[in-house]
């Protein structure tokens, strides 16, 4: 990432691509280091979702002074050890909430992977690539796009809070966006 502290700082004045850059640039990186620390992809990739959306709500309590990643990774660690602790005292983990006031941080300046590939292929080929994706993916992505439904109407359809939402719906575009490409290469 070029300047990650311009970056950020035009997140914490709520600049939609910037949260977009932030979210691509260190996705890996974090589900990664949550996939070793849990051994399970869905559960390191469910941290990795809240881990995001948390971060991008509080984006304005960042201190440049650090390192944004040890600043993500806390966040994570932190999550983790709730869940853990929740778990063992049989609470869910879709029951784990947060201030839902975050600001949609999907880039809507540029088409998106199903806009390109309408635009440039046919519809069926369009709908192969969602089914691959998972199931969550795949709902969350026709609920959006297919149904037109907004953010608040999907969390309340998917009960999981409007920040899961968001940041599904953007590693959904994410993941299917990589489809499209890996078929244009």
């Amino acid at each position: 990432m070029k300047n990650v502290k311009l970056v950020i700082g035009k997140a914490q004045k709520q600049d939609q691509k910037a949260f977009n850059e932030l979210f691509n640039y260190h996705w890996s990186y974090l589900y990664n280091f949550q996939l070793k620390k849990t051994g399970n992809k869905d559960f390191a990739e469910e941290i990795s979702i809240i881990t995001f959306a948390r971060a991008f709500d509080r984006i304005s309590t960042f201190n440049d002074q650090f390192e944004f990643k040890t600043w993500l990774l806390t966040i994570s660690k932190n999550i983790y050890n709730d869940l853990l602790r929740k778990e063992n005292n049989k609470i869910n983990l879709q029951t784990l909430s947060y201030s839902s006031d975050l600001q949609a941080f999907t880039n809507e300046d540029q088409p998106s992977p199903e806009d390109i590939l309408i635009t440039n292929q046919n519809l069926e080929s369009l709908l192969n690539k969602i089914r691959s994706l998972k199931k969550d993916y795949r709902k969350i992505l026709r609920l959006r796009f297919f149904d037109g439904l907004s953010y608040k109407e999907i969390s309340t359809k998917m009960d999981q809070p409007i920040n899961t939402v968001k940041v599904k719906l953007l590693r959904a575009k994410n993941l299917l966006n990589q489809k499209i490409k890996e078929d244009a290469d």
